[in-house]
């Protein structure tokens, strides 16, 4: 069968690759197309369009990259026209996602949504169109579970599909000192928020004692460059960035500062220490806080603390994000040994709300069967 994949940025072409590698292993004939990254190349197929540069992140990014946007989808919906796919599996990426979706139910194209719109926390409208266009959408939370069927939207849930990507990483420690990561996020706009602070609170803790000899490690995100990180780093030897390798990165961190996303369910999977980070314009700042406000139910910001309904880590928000108080929050995941216990057993059961291994093969078997 053909399946034609879209997947708009680092975490999507995480899950499309391991997804591909499902199909692969349940359809032996399959043939793939699909917009991605490196990683779903990696495992086959043809690449139609790199993600790269496509990502956008808030309201003012949105409006700056109308024209790109518009482009890539008529040149998405021309291709999809042309080639004809059994199906268009859409993987995360809303704000373009939905819009193939609509498409391809206008066309009689069969539609799977995998990792669902966060409609949980904003633009709950979606459910609506969800139902309308989607012929199945595949869940990966738990806490997703009641609130979809709820809102009577039909899915299937096979498990996290994060587990098998940390488990299955081969490990090697990036490097010969104590070290703590920085995880910026993915796109320009999170990093150019992030970094000043980061790098800030590098400094500051860099000048203590106990934390001269320590290193700053920058998980440089797959679909950024060195510029996109050097310019706020400057001349420090104390900071490095580090590119393809942010499960190693974080694996060995003594601690880890971390954008929100999904890099912090990660750490959480992994066992690293976090403190997350959440800063953007004030624009979208203030849309993000309406939003949270009339959806009361959503408390948390983090996927792991979701998880769980309780905050097993700080949550540094907009105004909240400092220098100081990320490098506070942070020697105390170092220093407070409790503390520290306490985020791990919390990780633990992280780890067992999400499931067992397999999820992301059990997907692609239930998607093949629907077909």
């Amino acid at each position: 069968m053909k399946y034609y994949l879209i997947a708009g940025e680092a975490s999507g072409d995480l899950h499309g690759s391991n997804l591909m590698k499902g199909l692969y292993a349940e359809d032996p004939s399959a043939v793939i197309r699909f917009w991605g990254g490196g990683m779903m190349e990696a495992v086959g197929g043809t690449k139609v369009r790199d993600y790269k540069g496509t990502a956008v992140m808030g309201a003012t990014d949105v409006l700056r990259s109308l024209g790109k946007i518009s482009r890539n989808l008529r040149d998405c919906k021309a291709d999809i026209l042309a080639w004809k796919p059994d199906v268009v599996i859409l993987i995360d990426y809303p704000g373009f996602n939905m819009k193939i979706a609509r498409f391809c139910h206008e066309n009689g194209v069969r539609v799977f949504y995998y990792i669902a719109p966060k409609t949980w926390a904003s633009r709950e409208g979606r459910n609506r169109k969800l139902k309308a266009w989607v012929d199945k959408l595949f869940i990966v939370f738990p806490f997703e579970i009641p609130y979809f069927e709820s809102r009577e939207v039909p899915f299937i849930y096979k498990g996290n599909p994060l587990i098998d990507a940390v488990d299955n990483h081969k490990y090697e420690n990036p490097s010969g000192k104590k070290y703590i990561a920085i995880l910026a996020g993915s796109r320009k706009g999170e990093i150019s928020h992030t970094m000043p602070n980061a790098v800030k609170m590098a400094d500051e803790l860099h000048a203590l004692p106990e934390y001269a000899d320590y290193e700053f490690i920058v998980a440089g995100a797959p679909s950024r460059s060195i510029e996109d990180y050097g310019k706020y780093i400057g001349g420090r030897d104390y900071i490095k960035v580090i590119f393809g390798r942010t499960y190693d990165v974080l694996k060995y961190a003594e601690a880890a500062l971390i954008n929100s996303g999904t890099a912090s369910l990660e750490a959480a999977l992994i066992g690293t220490p976090q403190v997350v980070c959440w800063s953007t314009t004030l624009l979208t700042a203030l849309l993000a806080k309406y939003a949270l406000r009339v959806l009361d139910h959503i408390k948390y910001i983090s996927l792991g603390n979701l998880i769980l309904d309780k905050l097993a880590f700080r949550e540094l928000i907009q105004f909240d994000f400092t220098a100081e108080e990320a490098g506070k929050e942070i020697r105390r995941l170092i220093e407070d040994v409790p503390y520290r216990q306490r985020m791990l057993d919390d990780y633990a059961r992280i780890r067992e709300e999400l499931g067992g291994s397999g999820a992301s093969q059990a997907v692609a078997k239930a998607m093949i069967s629907l077909i």
